[in-house]
């Protein structure tokens, strides 16, 4: 086990170095200039080679990309072109909101997913099975922006339950929380309910009838416990996908959340905000898949014999 975690760790650096030099030369490649829009549309050109300079625009690309290297070897995300203050005062800043966020839309859609697809698997193809099926699928197949402007209309602007966006308690976080569990808890019922028949099938479950187990029973006691792996997987995979930000969500809701602020960065040409902000996302997403692995062997003694 600890031999995995180490090789898998070891592997971090170069993940995260492959993600940096792609970000780089993308940016790179992007049409625009950071100079015009800081010093703005009518700048003259000896105020545009000022900014350059003060950037380090002006230097050669292999430099840049050395410079920029050397720079996250030593922990220095860099600073803002627009704010002026380091990057990692930004992410700091921003991430809770998001984490925030994530982690209580993937909390309710686990729920309401697991809750979901073991009512269907319990009664397969009945009216619960269709209903459940059918919600997920709903769910599963709308656009998360849309969603979130049509709970916008009823609920915030139509009957003024709920704010409309914003950061701030409880009431802020309903709506936005909402709209992306309701994605998360369709796939996650789904898996469940796959998983659980498969088990099902299975000749310990058929034993477990035999000693006189309701399906119900048969079901919580002895499939469940043995169709976690690929459910455990799916919300591994939401969260570490929703820590990476919840673009969309986070514009629709006015959420400050990091996803948002690279959005931001993104349309105004704020190279190190982008640069930092993936590359510290990345490394979330991938410290959450090491972790969602880790519980593999948790649930699974043959996961974790095999780690040996």
């Amino acid at each position: 086990m600890k031999r995995y975690i180490v090789r898998r760790l070891l592997w971090l650096p170069v993940v995260l170095w492959g993600i940096a030099t792609l970000v780089f030369f993308v940016l790179f490649a992007i049409p625009g200039d950071p100079a015009r829009l800081m010093a703005g549309q009518h700048a003259d050109e000896a105020a545009l080679q000022a900014v350059r300079a003060r950037l380090h625009l002006d230097r050669p690309l292999p430099e840049r990309y050395a410079a920029y290297l050397g720079r996250l070897a030593r922990g220095d995300l860099g600073e803002s072109y627009r704010q002026r203050r380091p990057v990692s005062e930004l992410i700091a800043e921003r991430f809770p909101a998001t984490a925030l966020l994530a982690v209580t839309a993937v909390t309710l859609a686990s729920i309401i997913g697991v809750g979901a697809g073991l009512a269907a698997a319990a009664r397969p193809r009945s009216l619960v099975d269709a209903v459940a099926m059918g919600l997920a699928l709903l769910g599963v197949s709308m656009p998360v922006f849309w969603l979130g402007m049509l709970l916008i209309l009823l609920f915030a602007a139509g009957l003024r339950w709920f704010p409309v966006g914003g950061y701030g308690g409880v009431s802020h976080l309903v709506l936005p929380a909402v709209t992306l569990a309701a994605v998360s808890a369709g796939t996650i019922a789904r898996m469940t309910r796959s998983s659980v028949l498969e088990n099902v099938s299975r000749g310990y479950v058929q034993a477990a009838r035999a000693r006189g187990l309701s399906r119900r029973q048969a079901i919580l006691r002895h499939a469940f416990p043995n169709a976690l792996l690929p459910i455990v997987t799916v919300i591994g995979l939401d969260l570490a996908g929703l820590l990476g930000g919840a673009v969309a969500t986070e514009t629709v809701f006015s959420w400050p959340g990091l996803g948002r602020a690279i959005m931001d960065a993104v349309r105004a040409r704020d190279v190190p905000v982008v640069e930092g902000g993936v590359l510290f996302l990345a490394a979330v997403f991938v410290v959450t898949n090491l972790v969602v692995d880790l519980l593999y062997a948790v649930l699974d003694p043959r996961v974790r014999e095999s780690l040996r």
